[in-house]
């Protein structure tokens, strides 16, 4: 299993849940398609790992300690939320998405795991009341637009996966800066993590963990 190679404190069970994805989502994909048909085979690069981009990230930071509560916005199938919740038992997550079908994969799913920490809700996130300690997210829009979607609704930060040129004037480097003067924040505090730092694999260039504290 890749996680092994980049994760050396697993237990038991952390394994034997992740070992558990590829069959669990490729029987939930063929009844509903939450992962691309042509993705399917590659879910452990693509998708878990690509989540547990996140996980390096906290634990760098020391963020994700026992009793934290994250929201997880757009999670599709479970991506980033369900990986990250098999990685941190003691945090709380909440998964949402608009899309019905999808959050019935993530029940079932986290289900199947025996997660107890993660609850998932079929909603528009700004339907969402309380806050959260953090919030992630896996590129489901432009920041620019994502950033009102959230607002108020943490109290620690935004962790944001998301692929592009950060090169001044790149795609990337653009959104940014949009993003912080439409939604007043000074770019300066948004931090960027390379996530082929950690996984070096071709599929992470360009990719990376976006920081947006409060």
């Amino acid at each position: 299993m890749m996680i092994n190679e980049f994760f050396k404190d697993l237990t038991a069970l952390q394994q034997e849940q992740f070992g558990m994805l590829q069959s669990l989502y490729e029987d939930w994909n063929s009844k509903i398609n939450v992962v691309s048909r042509k993705d399917i085979d590659k879910l452990e690069l693509h998708h878990v790992l690509h989540s547990l981009a996140i996980a390096k990230f906290a634990d760098m930071a020391d963020i994700f300690t026992p009793g934290t509560s994250v929201m997880d916005v757009g999670t599709g199938g479970g991506f980033p939320g369900i990986p990250l919740a098999i990685m941190y038992p003691e945090v709380d997550f909440l998964l949402v998405d608009s899309i019905g079908k999808k959050i019935k994969v993530v029940e079932e799913v986290s289900g199947a795991l025996g997660l107890k920490n993660v609850k998932a809700v079929k909603s528009r996130v700004e339907e969402i009341g309380g806050k959260f300690d953090f919030i992630v997210s896996r590129a489901v829009t432009d920041l620019g637009n994502f950033l009102p979607w959230v607002k108020g609704k943490y109290e620690k930060g935004i962790i944001y996966l998301k692929g592009g040129d950060l090169l001044p004037g790149g795609d990337l480097y653009r959104e940014v800066e949009n993003a912080a003067s439409r939604n007043r924040i000074d770019k300066m505090r948004i931090s960027f993590c390379a996530i082929n730092d950690w996984f070096p694999d071709s599929f992470f260039n360009g990719k990376y963990v976006i920081y947006i504290p409060r």
